[in-house]
């Protein structure tokens, strides 16, 4: 049978869109649900250390599934291939004031920097490197520079981990900082209580209080990675994306080759809006989604009532205008079938309002 994603592409678009927009309001609804809030308190009383990752906005990379984290936990930074730039002014303020504000509450911070491969096929890697996993994986440490240029060289307040994701199979392989590595598929069959012992001595300098909070995440992907080994899995190789969200706040798309997302942290948009639109027009050129249309989804967290949430309507307009302006400019035909969407989430919340 197909997945529930594969059948999504191939449905006319205004239908594949109401299932997109349906997707976000069951993600909102799980997230306030009192089981998890219950279980989102119960897991930062006991695992305060705050944890951001940085990752590609490919839909197979999603951390909190693949480590059986409650959803909330991890802050997540999505962009188009996983590339970041820590120097980029908007990203640098987003990532600095969740670290001041994990300190304030007398909290480090894990920095999960995460580059992602296929083991069967290569073809299957990351399209923003060309599925290249070692310039991946050089991207990934030339970020984790940076995070110690940042917030300390010493990385006790801020550790920047690197970190693969085998897409596969769903599985972290964690890299020390003395070049040896920790590869949760090496662990199936074996006693999870042992990678303590095996984190301590592959990330000596990490101090002991992320260690203890980084473990669980360790012991939830090889629960997960056990719990898949051996099934039949669609690895969705072929690309069928048909969504380019630019913005932020689009926790509830995890679909596996859907949407192309572009985070608004780096200095020049229009390359990654044009280079996304090129794709979504090869996928119709190729038959591989219906050429009737695509969507254009631009979104903008905000906190609060009042002028958060019009600052964040202005900036998702603004998003949206931009895009547009860029496809239609490079992509006349393409932007004829351009469904719009502008949006802004309630990030307590999680709810995606509509300014359409």
């Amino acid at each position: 049978m197909p997945s529930p994603a594969k059948l999504l592409h191939d449905q006319p678009i205004a239908q594949r869109i109401d299932a997109l927009l349906s997707l976000s309001k069951q993600h909102a609804e799980h997230f306030c649900s009192p089981g998890a809030w219950l279980a989102r308190q119960r897991y930062m009383a006991q695992h305060p250390t705050s944890i951001v990752v940085m990752k590609c906005m490919d839909g197979r990379i999603h951390i909190p599934h693949a480590t059986r984290t409650p959803l909330g936990i991890i802050t997540p930074f999505r962009n188009l291939g996983g590339i970041f730039d820590l120097g980029w002014p908007y990203l640098g303020e987003l990532l600095t004031e969740a670290v001041i504000d994990a300190a304030k509450s007398g909290h480090a911070t894990l920095m999960l920097i995460t580059y992602h491969f296929s083991s069967g096929h290569q073809a299957r890697g990351c399209a923003g490197f060309d599925c290249d996993t070692e310039a991946a994986k050089a991207h990934a440490y030339a970020i984790a520079k940076q995070a110690g240029q940042l917030f300390g060289s010493d990385h006790q307040q801020v550790y920047p981990l690197v970190c693969g994701f085998e897409t596969d199979s769903d599985a972290l392989i964690i890299h020390g900082p003395q070049g040896d590595v920790l590869d949760i598929r090496d662990w199936l069959g074996h006693c999870e209580e042992a990678l303590d012992a095996r984190l301590a001595s592959l990330c000596p300098d990490m101090p002991k209080e992320i260690q203890k909070d980084l473990l669980p995440l360790l012991e939830g992907n090889l629960a997960h990675v056990s719990a898949l080994h051996g099934v039949k899995r669609e690895l969705d190789i072929e690309h069928r994306e048909w969504v380019i969200c630019i913005g932020r706040g689009f926790d509830f798309l995890h679909l596996p080759n859907t949407a192309l997302i572009i985070g608004p942290y780096g200095p020049d948009l229009a390359e990654p809006i044009g280079t996304a639109a090129a794709i979504i027009d090869a996928n119709m050129q190729a038959g591989r989604i219906p050429d009737d249309g695509f969507m254009l989804l631009a979104s903008t967290p905000y906190q609060h009532s009042g002028v958060d949430r019009a600052r964040a309507e202005l900036k998702s307009r603004f998003l949206s205008d931009f895009a547009e302006h860029v496809i239609q400019r490079e992509h006349p035909s393409l932007a004829k079938k351009m469904r719009r969407h502008t949006a802004v989430v309630h990030w307590p919340t999680r709810r995606l309002d509509s300014l359409d």
